[in-house]
């Protein structure tokens, strides 16, 4: 029998600290690495350009591991509940193993293949929950359900002990160049540029794609930068985050490597103020647990409110003023700023995230899942469960035990770029304009029409009002 495994990559692109990958080298030394180029996920109407050039430079990286560890890594494109298995059957592979996803697409599409190797006679190893550090079941409230509160998930969550990395697939063995060729007939292919699925994206990316670029970033950011997170992070004219996004998004790193790394921050630093700041970014990578646990056990957040007074909410539908918004012509400088930001590069500061979202719900009234797909068709790091939940946190709509919380241009932009570097930097129209006005939004119509800057579009106390009037009223329906 044959001793090859085939090791299914989807959100792990890395050889290191690969919990199925290190399952799959325990069992056997013939372990080739698999990746299948989805249509129906590339083919959606959400899926960023820079997102796929990322996932694609990711994939190049991966396949230069694999040659280093003894092996190689296929590409195959085209349904993976027809291909995975079809490729496993004409190797033949003893074993087919991957990495669980929370994701309710991602679980409908694994049972499938589940069945057709079931019904082809290979073997499969799944369930290893390599993308999170805690599997959703281990994370209940003394209830026994889904935490639906942040704060308690983040206290129970924190008091586990958490795994260590798992070893990096080394001297493995690949196909012989007859199994090779039968891999060929059983659809692998050379590995495409995002331009040739498509997708064109010539800027720059905010992070280089690999495992080494990611690790090189983990490093840098938690040689320093970690230490000041808690002050800085808020701040978007700072280089104040670590932008592992992208690389946690796809796996490109590893979580348990991630954590490890927090861990041995606070042994090398001992001011009360570092020892903070790690505290504050290791709740972000909670958070970022938290929403993928909830995507996972809520899965009917992917398309709809999970708050009943969102449900049937009534949203405007004013497409100028969503257009308004997507190019960043808002009027609102901080807004504008934004959202010209992911345009030009992809991604966005996370403050700058909760800005935008709040406006275009509680300002422009627009439903947030509009929002939201438009920050998918951008975003380098765009993830379902992270993204879905930062805006139904935005909107009010999500798990928040605050039920409307609203921010106002204005103040974010006076507490958080006081000195309107930040929005300086992406309005280059409004360089020479005082700071005030910049921060405040009080620019005159002559001054902006000068620059060819717009008015703002709405009022912002005129429409803080109304939505909490429509939020009031469909409270006392339900």
């Amino acid at each position: 029998m044959s001793d090859l495994i085939l090791f299914w990559h989807r959100r792990d692109l890395r050889i290191a600290d690969n919990t199925g990958l290190a399952l799959a080298r325990k069992q056997t030394a013939k372990v080739v690495g698999v990746f299948c180029l989805d249509p129906n996920i590339l083919e959606r109407d959400d899926v960023a350009p820079a997102r796929v050039t990322y996932m694609i430079g990711c994939l190049q990286a991966l396949q230069q591991r694999y040659v280093e560890a003894g092996s190689q890594l296929l590409i195959l494109h085209g349904d993976p509940v027809q291909s995975i298995p079809n490729l496993a059957e004409a190797l033949p592979a003893k074993a087919v193993f991957w990495n669980w996803d929370v994701e309710p697409y991602s679980q409908t599409r694994d049972r499938a293949i589940i069945e057709t190797l079931k019904a082809k006679g290979i073997e499969f190893l799944t369930h290893n929950w390599d993308q999170i550090l805690h599997a959703p079941e281990e994370i209940f409230s003394g209830n026994n359900t889904p935490y639906t509160v942040y704060t308690p998930f983040w206290k129970n969550w924190y008091s586990k002990p958490k795994a260590k990395p798992v070893e990096t697939l080394e001297n493995a063995a690949g196909l012989t160049e007859a199994e090779q060729e039968l891999a060929k007939q059983a659809g692998a292919i050379a590995l495409p540029t995002a331009k040739e699925l498509g997708f064109a994206w010539d800027e720059d990316l905010i992070i280089p794609p690999g495992e080494a670029a990611a690790q090189e970033k983990l490093e840098e950011f938690t040689a320093k930068t970690i230490t000041e997170y808690q002050e800085q992070r808020n701040f978007p004219a700072i280089d104040g985050t670590s932008q592992l996004s992208p690389a946690l998004k796809f796996g490109v790193i590893g979580i348990r490597t991630v954590w490890q790394a927090t861990i041995e921050a606070l042994e090398n630093y001992n001011s009360e103020e570092a020892i903070a700041s790690i505290r504050t970014w290791q709740q972000e990578l909670a958070w970022r647990e938290f929403y993928q646990h909830a995507m996972y056990n809520f899965p009917e957040l992917a398309e709809s409110a999970y708050r009943d007074v969102f449900k049937t909410f009534p949203w405007e539908s004013n497409t100028e003023h969503f257009q308004a918004w997507c190019e960043g012509r808002t009027g609102y400088p901080i807004v504008d700023a934004a959202m010209r930001q992911l345009n030009e590069i992809g991604w966005m500061h996370n403050r700058c995230r909760m800005i935008v979202a709040s406006f275009l719900t509680k300002d422009l009234l627009i439903n947030p899942q509009w929002g939201e797909k438009y920050f998918m068709q951008k975003l380098i790091d765009g993830d379902l469960s992270a993204n879905n939940g930062g805006w139904q946190w935005s909107a009010s709509s999500g798990m928040d035990p605050k039920p409307v919380r609203i921010f106002n241009p204005a103040s974010q932009s006076q507490k958080f770029d006081a000195d309107a570097e930040y929005i300086r930097q992406w309005l280059p129209e409004l360089r020479s304009m005082d700071t005030e006005y910049l921060v405040t939004g009080k620019i005159t119509p002559l001054e902006r029409h000068a620059v060819g800057y717009p008015e703002p579009i709405v009022d912002h106390k005129k429409q803080q009002a109304l939505f909490k009037q429509r939020y009031q009223q469909q409270k006392d329906l339900i």
